[in-house]
């Protein structure tokens, strides 16, 4: 009781437990920001209890000092040992302990200031994480998501048995088009192609990317060739509501795109390279065939334009 009141004089506000189970009980309630702590208490000792003390908030820091009568290095090395930050033996003065207070608020405010730097840094580190697998125009997947993500799907296609369908997508004579409305017409182009493919990916497992210049391409995880023909039906279907103008296209007066699909049945030896390979092709006989179309990789036909 004469320690409370020493603490309450220097300013602050004290909660007092009679052993060492309220003493736990009140530090998971109240959860205060420093603990002094008698070794010989009922219940629990001074060491056992903040060994539980410790275990109730391990990723929080509150000071706990002991005061004890007992003065042995074992003593100290004990208290150290259960979670404690300092050791005093009583009697202590109050300038010794308006000290040890003063000390450990100060290191309680510096880990606190390191705690929110921390979670700061982590904040900027999934910022910038985020920003490195995006394309900076058109803020879809980068390649190097692409590559990444491609690989990731390929080993669980082939662990759970799935099929795995790519889908490479090419802007129509989208030189013709840089040429005639200028760069910046271009890249606003890019944006409402990429918008386009963002809004055919259905399901979250699906990854619209950017693969390179006017190339994109989608991954459909778990997706057989007929569903893959669903979604470049949707892209289609998706890129001509836009109506981006394009007077120098030989098939639309509006922008168009060609799309090349693979499919790939569960393979463990199914590489990335062999997929892509596939789906260029697919993308090529699109090409061939008139553009504003999509093929499937081994198909006959191309499917019809509107």
């Amino acid at each position: 009781m004469a320690l409370a009141v020493l603490v309450e004089k220097m300013g602050h506000t004290v909660i007092l437990a009679c052993d060492g189970g309220e003493a736990v009980a009140l530090y998971e309630r109240e959860r205060p920001d420093l603990v002094l702590i008698d070794v010989m208490m009922p219940v629990h000792d001074g060491y056992e209890a903040a060994r539980r003390m410790r275990t109730i908030r391990p990723d929080e820091w509150a000071p706990i000092i002991f005061l004890s009568s007992m003065e042995a290095d074992q003593d100290l090395d004990r208290a150290i040992e259960a979670g404690g930050d300092d050791y005093l033996v009583k009697p202590v003065s109050s300038v010794v302990l308006n000290a040890k207070i003063r000390a450990m608020q100060r290191i309680d405010n510096m880990s606190r200031k390191l705690m929110e730097m921390s979670i700061q840094l982590t904040v900027v580190n999934r910022e910038l994480e985020q920003i490195s697998r995006q394309d900076a125009l058109t803020r879809i997947a980068n390649r190097r998501n692409f590559d990444s993500y491609l690989v990731q799907e390929l080993k669980r296609a082939a662990r759970d048995k799935s099929d795995i369908s790519l889908i490479l997508v090419d802007v129509d004579y989208f030189k013709r088009y840089n040429d005639r409305y200028g760069h910046q017409a271009g890249d606003d182009c890019l944006k409402q192609i990429a918008a386009a493919l963002a809004a055919s990916c259905r399901r979250p497992a699906d990854l619209a990317a950017r693969y390179g210049g006017e190339e994109f391409a989608i991954i459909l995880p778990d997706t057989s060739p007929a569903g893959a023909t669903v979604v470049a039906d949707a892209l289609r279907l998706a890129v001509a509501q836009r109506a981006v103008l394009h007077a120098d296209s030989d098939v639309s007066k509006f922008v168009t795109v060609s799309q090349g699909i693979a499919s790939l049945a569960p393979d463990p030896q199914a590489t990335p390279e062999q997929l892509v390979k596939l789906a260029d092709q697919a993308l090529y006989e699109a090409k061939k065939n008139g553009r504003n179309c999509h093929v499937t990789h081994a198909a006959a036909m191309a499917t019809r334009r509107d």
